[in-house]
């Protein structure tokens, strides 16, 4: 049973580009697609913006060369 996302989603991509779907692979994919927006509404809130920089950061000072330090 597809969810109840695809064939709204079909029609909007009909309206917006004026094709369909051209076979069962890609309207399965549309299938898929509710499944990708209901994993990312389960992880909304676990990491907040300023996690992900700080530890981008911390990892390029762990790979940096000797020598290699920022002035301070």
């Amino acid at each position: 049973m597809e969810p109840e996302l695809t064939l709204p989603t079909m029609e909007a991509i009909r309206r917006w580009s004026g094709i369909a779907p051209p076979n069962a692979a890609a309207r399965h994919g549309l299938a898929d697609h509710a499944a990708l927006l209901a994993e990312l509404e389960a992880i909304r809130g676990a990491m907040v913006f300023e996690e992900e920089p700080s530890g981008f950061e911390a990892a390029l000072r762990d790979c940096q060369e000797p020598g290699q330090g920022a002035a301070a």
